[in-house]
């Protein structure tokens, strides 16, 4: 990996990290699409929790901080952190399968 993808990447990452602490606190606290649809037609009422609603990070919220925008933030944080992870982890893992032997001979 060169030293300006190593770069791109640190950037991205604490971009999204600024934006998931920073910025989502402030986002409109009124209902998505989704659940304006629902109210509308009258299916709200019908709604249920899933089987992770009682997970640490559900509802965009972390258990233990009881200031709004602060959890809103951590768990955006930890949601890019989680994302990130995941993708580095992908890549490197197809970067080994796909590693070609003459590249391997090349390198010693």
């Amino acid at each position: 990996m060169t030293a300006n993808t190593k770069l791109f990447l640190v950037a991205a990452l604490l971009l999204a990290l600024a934006l998931a602490l920073f910025v989502s606190p402030f986002a409109d606290g009124d209902p998505d699409g989704l659940s304006k649809v629902a109210e509308e037609q009258g299916f709200s009422g019908a709604e249920q929790d899933h089987g992770l609603a009682d997970s640490p990070v559900a509802r965009y919220d972390v258990d233990g901080i009881d200031d709004d925008r602060v959890s809103t933030g951590v768990s955006g944080a930890i949601g890019v952190l989680a994302t990130f992870g995941l993708g580095v982890g992908a890549f490197a893992l197809l970067r080994t399968l796909r590693r070609d032997p003459a590249d391997e001979a090349r390198t010693g």
